[in-house]
């Protein structure tokens, strides 16, 4: 049942520049602390949504040209929602839950953490403190980032879809791929992230089969509300989405 799932997301979603992952909710909610759990049974099926650097030009710009008037807040999630809402009408006779990677918990806390699903699902591999052995920034703060095997850095999570009653006990775990396997490299990749995340160098610490365009370096490069002039929507899109 699982795998039917799988392709049909496959067919929906690889067209736009996006992959769905599989996972059991168990296997989040076991590397987490409580408070942060999903509301789920352990073997309930769910998929990490991640986009690539393709879906910029395949999913955003058509969605953009197609949908200009009707854009009143953050394009690129506005897209993402309005796929994933044309992909649960696939599954006319399933409850599909989705939470999006900017959704909050009225206790402030995100609805997930999207980086933890990415790991737990095999997509991306999250490098944390506690996977360099010699810790060589003492009392100061220290930020995890997802890896791609494939795109490095170049790719964000954008949304996880649930299928409550889809219990998937015997789904095996796929363990992600450790693409920055050396503590020189790994130390290197969390300075970069957490010092000079502007440049975006971290982002290329493997070497990767595809990143952002220039174009898509500008783009995200720029402040949100001066976005808009950069896809060519219109004044009062931005008033009425910043304002």
């Amino acid at each position: 049942m699982e795998r039917r799932v799988a392709e049909q997301l496959r067919s929906a979603l690889g067209p736009l520049g996006l992959e769905a992952h599989a996972f059991k909710v168990g296997w989040y909610n076991a590397v987490l602390q409580p408070a942060f759990h999903l509301p789920y049974p352990d073997d309930t099926l769910a998929f990490v949504v991640l986009s690539t650097p393709s879906m910029f030009d395949k999913a955003l710009k058509p969605f953009v040209n197609k949908e200009r008037l009707k854009i009143i807040r953050d394009p690129v999630d506005q897209c993402v929602s309005h796929h994933l809402s044309r992909v649960k009408e696939k599954f006319p006779d399933q409850r599909v839950d989705i939470m999006f990677d900017y959704e909050m918990l009225p206790s402030r806390k995100p609805k997930f953490l999207a980086q933890t699903a990415a790991h737990v699902a095999g997509a991306a591999y999250y490098y944390q403190r506690k996977d360099v052995k010699l810790d060589p920034w003492g009392k100061k703060k220290i930020f995890g980032v997802c890896i791609h095997p494939k795109y490095g850095g170049w790719f964000a999570i954008r949304a996880l879809l649930l299928f409550p009653a889809m219990q998937v006990p015997f789904l095996e775990q796929p363990l992600p791929v450790d693409c920055v396997s050396t503590e020189e490299k790994r130390i290197e990749l969390l300075e970069q992230f957490n010092f000079h995340w502007q440049d975006g160098r971290y982002r290329d610490i493997i070497e990767v089969k595809e990143r952002y365009s220039e174009e898509q370096k500008t783009y995200f490069a720029t402040p949100p509300a001066e976005r808009f002039r950069l896809l060519g929507l219109s004044q009062e899109a931005q008033r009425i989405t910043f304002h």
